[in-house]
């Protein structure tokens, strides 16, 4: 029997691998807000912006 040895895993690589590609835009789009919390951008600014990049990467939803 052979020896079982523990990989050592990246938590965000981890993390990464299980979303699908729609639930990184979101978790990017919620750091993006709190990354912008403190600027001159409104929320609607930086909303449409969401929206926008939605758009272009999903087309639109019905």
């Amino acid at each position: 029997m052979g020896v079982a040895t523990a990989k050592k895993v990246n938590p965000e690589d981890y993390i990464l691998s299980v979303l699908s590609p729609e639930e990184r835009l979101n978790a990017a789009f919620k750091v993006a807000r709190e990354a912008f919390k403190g600027t001159k951008l409104t929320m609607k600014d930086v909303d449409n912006a969401v929206k926008t990049v939605r758009r272009k990467a999903y087309g639109k939803k019905k």
